[in-house]
Order: C-alpha cells, then sequence, then structure tokens
C-alpha cells in the first residue's frame, strides 16, 4: 500500500509544470523532501522486501506462524492467572470510587435495585392480567392463568418481561449515572434482561412451568424432555450472556486483556462442560447407541478448541451445521402450531405459507449473515489473502439467500394454484359456458405448475452459478447446442410434448372428462409434459403419451343423446305405448333424484322396423354427460313396470312347426269311414244279408 501511495504522489507531482514550482505549498515540498530522503527510501525497500516474503510465504512458514501466534496465547494466558483476582479487585474498586464521588451506591446495590424495582412492576402487571382475565372469564382462576387462547399465552407470558424491561429502561435513563457505574449497569442488565427473554421464550415454546403447563407444547416433545432441555438451555444463556457482559468491560474498566481472554475461556469451560453433560445425559425415547454420543462429544470440544484458537468463521460454520437443522424443526413445529390447516382460502394459505417458510429462511439468512461477518473481520480467516477463494465463499453466501428467496417464491406460487384447482374441483359435474372455462383453467393449471417449476429450478440453478463466478453465457449458448442434439435423439419425446400442447390448444379433452381413443378409455386424472393418465372404470390407470392418442373420442362434453330399441307384438296399441312413455316422461322430470341431469326427457321416437316376431320401437332422451346410464336404468324399470301394469308385453321369440295337412286329413277320414262300416255291421240282426 505505501508503495502504491508514494507512486501516485509522484505521478501528481510530476504533472505540475516547473514554471508553478514556486507556488506549491509548503508542506507539499515538505513532503517531497521526506521522500527524497534516504532512511525514508530504505524503509519503503524493506516494507516492499516484506510483502514479498508475505505474498511468497510457504505452507509450512504459515503453519509455523500460527503455531507461535498459539503459543503466545497460551504463554498469555498462564502468565495472567495470577493477576485474575488483583485485576478483578482494582477494577472494583474504580467502578466503587467512580459511584461515591458522585453520590451513588455500589454498583451492586444498584444492580440488585433495579432487578427488585422491574420485578415489583411486574409483579403489579401480572395480578391486573390475573383480575381482568377472572372478571371476563367469569370462574376463578388460579396463577397458572388456565386458557387456551394461544394469544393470551402469548400475553401472559411476553407482557410482564416488556413491563420489567421497560420500568428499568425508564429509571436508568432518568438518572445522569457517572461514566464507570454506567457501562457497568447497562452491561449486566442487558445481560440480565436477554437472559430473561431466552427463559421465557423456552418456557413458552415447551410448556414448562405453571402458566403454560396446561396447553399443548409447541415442540412435540414430552414433560422430563421439555424440563430437561429448559434448565440447561437458560444456564446456558445465563454463563453465555453474563460472560460477554464481563469480557466487553475490560477495557472500559482498565482490565488486562490477557485476564479477560482467562476468564472468557474459563466461563466457555464451563459452557463446554454443560453441553457434554446434556449430550449424555438427554432423555431419549429409544435406546441410542454410544458411539453416536461419543463422536458428538469429539465434535463439540473440536468446535470449542476452533474457537480458543481463532478460527471464527470455521467455528460457526460448525456450530450452525450441528444447531440449524434442529432450530429449524423447532421454527417449523412452532410456525405450524401458531398458523391454520391447509384450507380453502387463499390468503390464509399464503399467510401460513410466508410464517412458517419465512421463518425458516430468516433463520438461515441470519446464520448465514453472522458467518460472513465472522469470516470478514477474523483475520485469521483463510478467504482474506486468496481472492479465488474469497470469491467462491461470497458466491455461496449470496447462493444461500437466491435459494431462500426461490424456495419462497415457489411455495406461495404452488399455493396459489392449489388454492385455484381446489376452488375449481368443488362441482365437477357442472357445465356450462363459466364451469367450461373454469374445468379447462384446472386442466391447463397443472401442466403451468410443472412447467413454472422447471423455469424456477433452471433460473435459480443459473444465479447460484452465476454467484459462484461461471460464465453462464456460454452455459446457455451449449445448453442449446445440446438440446438440439437431444431433440434428434428423442424425437418420441419431442412428439409427446407437442402432441400434447396442440391437445391442449384444440381443448380436446379436461381433467374429469371421460374420453376414449383407440383400446384405451377413461377418466382422465391428470397431465404431465408427455402423457395422459386415464382411470378406466373398473379401476385400472393407463399412463398414454400424447403422441400415442390420434383421434379422441370425448364423451363427457355438453350434451348426450341415449337411444335404445324395444320390441312388442305385432297386436300391440303402439298409441297406447306412446300415451304411457309421455307418462313415465313427466315422472322422470318431476323426480328430484333425477331431473337436474336431463336435458329432454325420455320419448318414443315410433316404429324404427318390423321384425320377425314383432315391432321395434325407438326411445331417446338427452341428459347430461355422466348421466346417461343411471337415467336408461331407470327408465327400463319404469317401462317394464307400466307395461306390465296395462297388459303389454314384450315380443318373444316362437317357433311353428308345420305339415302334410291334406294326406293327414284323407288318411283320419278313411279312419272313420272304417270304423262306422264295422260299428253298422255288428248292429245287423243275424241271418239278414
Amino acid at each position: 500500500m505505501l508503495r502504491v501511495f508514494s507512486v501516485l504522489i509522484f505521478l501528481v507531482l510530476s504533472a505540475i509544470p516547473a514554471a508553478a514550482a514556486d507556488d506549491i505549498p509548503q508542506k507539499a515540498q515538505q513532503l517531497l523532501d521526506l521522500l527524497n530522503d534516504k532512511d525514508v527510501q530504505k524503509w519503503l525497500e524493506s516494507r516492499k522486501q516484506t510483502e514479498v516474503k508475505q505474498q511468497e510465504e510457504t505452507p509450512v512458514a504459515a503453519l509455523t506462524s500460527w503455531d507461535q501466534r498459539l503459543r503466545d496465547e497460551l504463554s498469555s494466558l498462564r502468565s495472567a492467572v495470577p493477576n485474575v483476582v488483583p485485576e478483578i479487585s482494582a477494577a472494583a474498586a474504580r467502578v466503587r470510587q467512580d459511584a461515591r464521588a458522585n453520590g451513588f451506591a455500589p454498583a451492586f446495590l444498584l444492580f440488585i435495585g433495579f432487578i427488585l424495582l422491574g420485578l415489583a412492576a411486574e409483579w403489579i402487571f401480572k395480578r391486573a392480567i390475573i383480575s381482568r382475565h377472572r372478571s371476563k372469564a367469569g370462574n376463578p382462576v388460579r396463577a397458572g392463568y388456565a386458557t387456551t387462547s394461544t394469544i393470551f399465552d402469548l400475553y401472559v407470558q411476553f407482557a410482564p418481561l416488556a413491563v420489567f424491561v421497560l420500568v428499568i429502561a425508564v429509571v436508568y435513563f432518568a438518572v445522569d449515572w457517572p461514566p464507570l457505574l454506567r457501562v457497568v449497569l447497562v452491561a449486566y442488565l442487558a445481560a440480565f434482561a436477554l437472559a430473561r427473554l431466552v427463559a421465557a421464550v423456552s418456557k413458552y415454546l415447551l410448556g414448562v412451568g405453571g402458566s403454560l403447563a396446561h396447553r399443548r407444547r409447541l415442540l412435540r416433545i414430552g414433560p422430563y424432555a421439555a424440563n430437561f432441555i429448559h434448565r440447561r438451555l437458560v444456564v446456558f444463556a445465563c454463563l453465555l450472556l453474563f460472560g460477554i457482559a464481563t469480557a466487553s468491560l475490560g477495557p472500559p474498566l482498565g482490565v488486562d486483556p490477557r485476564v479477560t481472554h482467562l476468564i472468557s475461556y474459563a466461563l466457555s469451560v464451563l459452557m463446554l462442560l454443560i453441553v457434554v453433560e446434556t449430550l449424555w445425559r438427554r432423555p431419549r425415547e429409544k435406546k441410542a447407541s454410544t458411539l453416536g454420543t461419543v463422536v458428538l462429544t469429539i465434535y463439540v470440544v473440536l468446535l470449542w478448541a476452533l474457537w480458543c484458537v481463532g478460527l471464527k468463521g470455521i467455528f460457526w460454520i460448525g456450530v450452525f451445521a450441528l444447531v440449524l437443522p434442529p432450530l429449524l424443526k423447532v421454527v417449523t413445529q412452532t410456525a405450524e402450531a401458531l398458523t391454520s390447516p391447509q384450507s380453502d382460502d387463499l390468503k390464509k394459505n399464503v399467510r401460513s405459507i410466508l410464517i412458517i417458510r419465512g421463518s425458516r429462511a430468516a433463520v438461515i439468512a441470519l446464520a448465514v449473515a453472522w458467518v460472513a461477518l465472522a469470516w470478514q473481520f477474523n483475520p485469521n480467516a483463510l478467504s482474506r489473502d486468496d481472492p479465488t477463494t474469497s470469491a467462491i465463499i461470497r458466491g455461496l453466501f449470496k447462493s444461500v439467500i437466491v435459494l431462500l428467496i426461490a424456495d419462497l417464491v415457489w411455495h406461495i406460487i404452488k399455493a396459489f394454484i392449489d388454492a385455484k384447482l381446489r376452488t375449481f374441483s368443488v362441482d365437477p359435474d357442472a357445465h356450462g359456458g363459466a364451469a367450461a372455462s373454469q374445468h379447462r383453467i384446472a386442466t391447463l393449471l397443472p401442466i403451468f405448475r410443472n412447467a413454472l417449476a422447471v423455469f424456477v429450478l433452471v433460473a435459480t440453478a443459473l444465479t447460484v452459478l452465476s454467484e459462484m463466478g461461471v460464465q453462464i453465457g456460454p452455459l446457455i449458448a451449449g445448453a442449446g447446442i445440446f438440446g438440439v442434439a437431444i431433440g434428434f435423439g428423442s424425437q418420441t419425446l419431442v412428439k409427446d410434448i407437442i402432441s400434447g400442447v396442440f391437445y391442449m390448444l384444440d381443448d380436446a379433452f379436461r381433467v374429469g372428462e371421460y374420453i376414449q381413443s383407440g383400446s384405451y378409455k377413461g377418466t382422465v386424472e391428470s397431465f404431465s409434459l408427455r402423457s395422459v393418465r386415464l382411470r378406466h372404470h373398473r379401476g385400472p390407470i393407463f399412463t398414454v403419451p400424447f403422441g400415442s392418442l390420434g383421434a379422441v373420442q370425448n364423451m363427457s362434453r355438453d350434451w348426450v343423446i341415449d337411444k335404445f330399441m324395444l320390441r312388442v307384438p305385432f297386436d300391440t296399441d303402439t298409441a297406447k305405448v306412446k300415451k304411457l312413455v309421455k307418462a313415465i316422461g313427466a315422472e322422470m322430470m318431476a323426480d328430484p333424484e333425477i331431473a337436474p341431469f336431463i336435458l329432454q326427457t325420455v320419448k318414443m321416437k315410433g316404429v324404427e322396423q318390423i321384425g320377425d316376431f314383432g315391432l321395434e320401437l325407438s326411445f331417446a332422451f338427452t341428459t347430461q354427460p355422466g348421466h346417461q346410464s343411471a337415467i336408461r336404468r331407470r327408465a327400463y324399470t319404469m317401462i317394464r313396470d307400466s307395461f306390465k301394469a296395462n297388459g303389454i308385453e314384450f315380443a318373444q321369440p316362437t317357433v311353428q312347426v308345420g305339415g302334410d295337412e291334406k294326406a293327414t286329413s284323407g288318411a283320419a277320414a278313411a279312419s272313420a269311414s272304417r270304423l262306422m262300416a264295422a260299428q253298422k255291421a255288428a248292429a245287423a240282426p243275424q241271418g239278414q244279408p
């Protein structure tokens, strides 16, 4: 940097005309004289050589340097051990002297007073909540605030804490405190308030304590596990927050930095022990392997070691890799418990998605931002001296944000399309102009949703690659060439997709319609980009590529005319039959069960033809698609009953056997003559000729 700065100064000064040398300000002339000094030039040359050596430093030398820094840190910590008590006593004496000099009590007594004042205000506020709820509910409530209202639970849990903080803040800002006393009070009061906030959030999520034990826990865990986690989480948060407060007070109170670091390391050891004890004694529904607990313990110890040696970027990545999955699960369960279940209301669904997915995205974004800040401000970060690594890491951070935005946008669009599909599917039997338009939209929306999913996926992938430093222009051009090659190699797939597009443009069929194409027939259930799913009326599903459909016979569009034939004897009175069928049609139109589906009731068209054994009468009716079979069966039953009641029979096939009638009658006559002659001979007197 110094070399660049000196070169810039030389260029600027060399651009000044010689004639104006007398006009050079005095300070600029002094700077020129200083740069011409041999000692200054020698120092600049040494800085240049140092920068070159640092750039040419080998990994072994860097490791040696890091090892030396670690040894120096350990040595400083060992030397700080005897100074811990004297340094803390001296800092406390300085704060106490600062308070007495300005007429204030010691910091410890003031801290206790602030806490008692805030707790008193909180107690009064709680009593007001109990009295108000008792008067509204009409029945006594104990200190548990027995209620099932989620809003009231939030109010009871966090409103008193807000009163506590407000009262303390008002009193604190109303008084002009001495400098040292001010920083001590604000540090420890903030730590105490944050610790109480962590405890309140933990109690609300886990359902711990008398005020929340009556309701279902937002996190699906047992009561023993909830109490176990709550206690250790509160202790860990108290150690962490008060440790941060103590470490931050070191510089303003004049504490030796080595002592401050030693206190921080001691508190970190206590927190490490709490985490290890939690891992080994945590309640488990089923017995887990000891190996898993050992691995987790080693992982936590390694994270603590990374923090100790100053590798904060890697430390936070390891922490979030361990904590983020269960934290996202907790956030998701909490958001789902606080939102309404999925319904047909689009606004409620979008609000639920924004709460659930938005809360998850917020947690991940905060984690990424925290890691990015830790990496950026860490002097030991691996990316500070390597532009390529730095660009990749920044690209990774940006890519996570892009993925979160794409995920949120996709779920909102998907919720909108699904809500529209549920709305259109409410009345699948509706027909007509508006209903036809809705059915067509319901047919096209799934295809649009699939195409949109592909678009979001491709756009997100290209954006992520661009953030990672990849030139996506050649990639897009190569993808086009590759797509042409794929098109030639998969002509059947392209044919199916293009055929499907034209079927949709022609509005050949929609979801819910019954179609037939060749040997395939069934109700259209869904589409993809290349095929249609048909549900046969007997149950099987056909997945037919669009290119294999060919001519489509749609049996569910607009209306259906159903015709049938009945045979009656030749001597049947057709006028009477027509009158009976007319009465049957009127009766069917009066039936509320089938009348809404009949467009034109059943009528007799007349004698279709004269058959071999009777007259064939033609009948017809018009119905909405899909209901013709039920109405035809009802018409058959009513016609049969009416014919039976009025003496009309259905024609049946008969067989007549014939022969030689003349020969038969002659033989019968001859036989009768012979019989009569025999009877006369028997009746005549004997002896008479």
